[in-house]
């Protein structure tokens, strides 16, 4: 698996034609996945899980773009699975989100094994700071979001982030099942349903996710 980039000419992503502009190369040619584009300050930036050249699991990587289809530099390190909830029958980091907000930049990410055991962590750097340097990014110590046995909702993850029709609320959009026992390889799997909540904010100016809520009726913002 490989990075690729697609092109449309026209302004509205649903019309015109969608046309295949190639690989987009990073400094490996391993397992590579999950690419987000951002900008922030005039620069646009890429960030992506990878694996690294022999060395068990993947990995999210941040480089700064040149074009909106090519890399440019030494891409960034952010993280890597080092913690024991990261490690959870297979060692993963992967499919960044970036939400920046209250002075902050952040990344989330998804963790471990896609059964119950996957769960989301969150990278913090300043919005003033270089983001491509390591020593600016802080990491979670424990999930921000996992499973809810009292919620039935398991493996929450592969989030995303959008708003409120209104812009006055962030949303976060991720997936995950309403068991938790899975027979045979979870991967294969086709139970994860996407699902939407409502972010909270600490006083600080941090992100507050809870916990996946139950199924059934969920009030809109």
């Amino acid at each position: 698996m490989r990075l690729y980039a697609l092109e449309n000419a026209s302004a509205d992503p649903f019309a015109g034609e969608w046309k295949e502009r190639g690989r987009i190369a990073t400094k490996w040619d391993t397992f590579t996945l999950d690419p987000t584009v951002f900008e922030h300050r005039g620069t646009r930036y890429l960030v992506w899980t990878q694996q690294e050249p022999d060395r068990q699991g993947t990995n999210i990587y941040l480089a700064r773009m040149d074009t909106p289809t090519s890399i440019v530099g030494e891409p960034t390190l952010l993280s890597r699975p080092d913690r024991p909830w990261e490690q959870r029958v297979y060692w993963v980091n992967e499919a960044p989100a970036v939400l920046i907000r209250h002075g902050k930049v952040f990344i989330t990410y998804s963790a471990s094994a896609t059964d119950a055991n996957y769960c989301m962590g969150l990278l913090t750097a300043s919005a003033d700071a270089d983001l491509l340097n390591p020593a600016s990014w802080s990491k979670s110590p424990e999930p921000i979001f996992a499973s809810s046995t009292a919620n039935s909702q398991f493996g929450p993850g592969h989030n995303s982030f959008t708003t409120s029709q209104d812009g006055q609320t962030d949303i976060l959009v991720y997936h995950a099942r309403a068991y938790r026992d899975i027979p045979g390889e979870a991967l294969n799997n086709p139970d994860r349903h996407t699902r939407a909540q409502a972010l909270r904010w600490s006083a600080d100016g941090r992100p507050i996710f809870g916990e996946p809520v139950a199924d059934g009726p969920y009030a809109t913002p």
